[in-house]
């Protein structure tokens, strides 16, 4: 199909960076949302088919919980954004080949306050 400049262009997002619009969206709702909802949320031009298409892989993947509502889905995230940033987290550290490397590289790139925040939740050096 060729291009008439009369389709508004969406520009390409890096691996897995609307998945995480399409999160973030849910978790600021607060509620279960529609394709339709969520769609109205991101970036003006995204197709209804593309949401969907992201909320189906997001369901796939144990992410969401969906409900019908009439012939439609509302979908809501099954874990709030601070553990699944954890879970994340916990799954790139359990594919690194070092741990300990991964961990230091981690905590060297951490701001002064983030580093506080991690020292006090590991406890006092004994």
């Amino acid at each position: 199909m060729a291009h008439d400049g009369s389709v508004e262009h969406v520009d390409r997002r890096a691996s897995g960076a609307l998945e995480a619009e399409v999160m973030a969206v849910l978790w600021s709702a607060g509620e279960p949302l529609t394709a339709g909802a969520v769609r109205a949320a991101l970036t003006p031009g995204l197709a209804y088919k593309t949401v969907l298409t992201v909320l189906g892989r997001l369901h796939a993947k144990g992410m969401l919980e969906r409900k019908r509502v009439g012939r439609a889905h509302a979908y809501r995230p099954r874990r709030e954004a601070p553990r699944a940033s954890a879970e994340q987290m916990r799954a790139v550290l359990d594919h690194g080949y070092d741990r300990t490397a991964v961990l230091q590289h981690f905590v060297e790139t951490l701001d002064p306050a983030d580093e506080a925040a991690l020292r006090s939740l590991l406890g006092p050096d004994e």
